[in-house]
């Protein structure tokens, strides 16, 4: 276990070359259950259906809640999890050491710029304000044309339609541009039902964006 030097561009990585394979997904999640035994049940299937299919888990690097369930189910099934962590949480989200490679950083913004920059693409399960928190930023930084890299959110049991709703309220209400949302928008996120259309939604979305050389400006595959 060790921190990693972080030289070079600052978060947000402007210069990060777009991957045309889907080899790993940042997963944002609750270090809750949540209430629902479904959303254990979908952290649990998608853990597996990573491994499944070869692709690398990056994740909070944390042990309980839906956090701990999608790694460990990662792991169980054979997969490979990169987990990142905030050394201020190692005790409150509980670490788990058995992951394939730990990263403990200073705080919360190398955390997640390391996130970043390790995925290429994201996932939102259910959770608290934190998950929400990281996955409007990763919003917010493709509609400035910072990045390329697909968003979808795990829509279970209509989870995210509160958000979907505000979203589309703050379009009609000229907050938002007016292809601001939505799969062909200015900002393509993929609002998925299941955990089973997770997958093949991102590797298209993956597949479809032009290939960047290393040096080039990622913002101009926008």
């Amino acid at each position: 276990m060790a921190v990693p030097r972080l030289d070079g561009p600052r978060w947000p990585v402007r210069h990060s070359p777009i991957m045309a394979n889907l080899k790993s997904i940042c997963v944002y999640c609750g270090s809750a259950d949540g209430v629902d035994p479904a959303y254990a049940a979908a952290a649990a299937q998608f853990g597996k259906l990573l491994a499944q299919s070869g692709i690398r888990l990056v994740y909070g690097g944390g042990s309980v809640g839906l956090m701990g369930i999608v790694a460990r189910n990662v792991m169980a099934a054979g997969g490979e999890v990169t987990g990142i962590i905030p050394q201020f949480l190692l005790e409150r989200e509980v670490m788990l050491k058995e992951v394939t490679e730990l990263v403990v950083t200073p705080d919360m913004h190398e955390r997640k710029r390391i996130m970043f920059e390790r995925s290429d693409a994201f996932v939102a399960l259910p959770g608290g304000i934190g998950t929400l928190e990281e996955t409007v930023e990763m919003l917010t930084w493709a509609q400035l044309g910072r990045h390329a890299k697909p968003v979808a959110l795990a829509n279970i049991k209509g989870f995210w339609d509160p958000l979907k709703e505000l979203l589309e309220h703050m379009q009609a209400q000229g907050f938002l541009a007016k292809h601001f949302i939505g799969r062909s928008g200015e900002v393509p996120y993929h609002l998925v039902p299941t955990v089973a259309e997770l997958i093949p939604t991102l590797r298209d979305a993956v597949a479809a964006l032009p290939e960047v050389k290393p040096g080039a400006d990622a913002a101009r595959v926008m």
